[in-house]
C-alpha cells in the first residue's frame, strides 16, 4: 500500500531529514521525491510505501501534522487510492 506525503511551507534547514526520519522510525520506505524551492517556499512530494509501516495510517498522519506545526509547515499524508480518486479527471 502506498501514500502521498506533502510538505509546504518556508524553506528551513532540515525538513527533508525531518520528514524522512519519522517516516524511517515508522518503517515507511520513501518510493519516489520531489522537492522544489520556488524563492524561499519549500514543496516536497513524497510517494511512500506504508505497507510495513509499525503504527497505523491515521497515527503517521497525526505525527506528521505535529511535526509541520512544530516547524512552520503544513503536512499531510494521503492514501494513493485518495489521492488518485481526487485527481481523476
Amino acid at each position: 500500500m502506498r501514500a502521498v506525503v506533502t510538505v509546504i511551507g518556508k524553506d528551513a534547514t532540515g525538513i527533508i531529514a525531518a520528514v524522512s526520519n519519522v517516516l524511517k522510525e515508522r518503517n515507511i520506505n520513501i518510493l519516489d521525491i520531489n522537492q522544489s524551492v520556488l524563492s524561499d517556499m519549500f514543496v516536497m512530494v513524497m510517494l511512500v510505501d506504508i505497507s510495513g509501516s509499525n503504527v497505523d495510517f491515521s497515527a503517521l498522519s497525526d505525527e506528521l501534522v505535529k511535526l509541520g506545526d512544530g516547524m512552520g509547515l503544513k503536512i499531510l499524508a494521503m492514501h494513493e487510492d485518495i489521492f488518485n480518486t481526487m485527481h481523476r479527471i
